[in-house]
């Protein structure tokens, strides 16, 4: 039989001395069942310094026998959206345009360098509308990548 908060059989739990990683874990999932509105404040404080303290799993397992066990300190965090690579090299050729365009101005003598500038923003930017379509698609994309 496995314990709830542990993917160990339950023979070994009580006796078994815990590290800081274990007590880590634990705390983030107080902290989880906290956010979550199962704990007050008073029995955050207890319970986090009671896992602090705590040198066995089966002082831990006393901390969470009230709660339910999927947000215990054997079950996985909750999984974050996988992060794709997305060089921002619009924003640093935005950011090197103005000063292209400074340097062409002396070289050439012509001011219609500067017009540059705007017409960058525009074309590596886009719009109000495709800015705002783009965030639109990006937040559903990370909602989905949640779920």
């Amino acid at each position: 039989m496995l314990c709830a908060h542990y993917p160990v059989p339950m023979a070994e739990v009580p006796e078994i001395r815990i590290g800081t990683a274990e007590r880590e874990q634990a705390l983030e999932a107080l902290s989880r069942h906290f956010s979550d509105g199962r704990l007050t404040v008073t029995e955050f404080d207890e319970r986090s310094s009671q896992v602090a303290a705590a040198t066995t799993r089966g002082q831990i397992e006393r901390v969470f026998a009230d709660l339910p066990a999927t947000a215990g300190p054997g079950s996985p965090a909750p999984a974050e959206p996988a992060r794709r690579f997305q060089p921002d090299w619009s924003g640093r050729a935005m950011a090197v345009i103005p000063i292209a365009a400074l340097v062409l101005f002396f070289v050439t003598g012509s001011w219609l360098w500067f017009l540059a500038v705007p017409a960058a923003g525009a074309l590596l930017f886009g719009t109000d509308r495709e800015r705002n379509e783009r965030r639109r698609r990006d937040r559903r994309n990370d909602r989905e990548d949640r779920n």
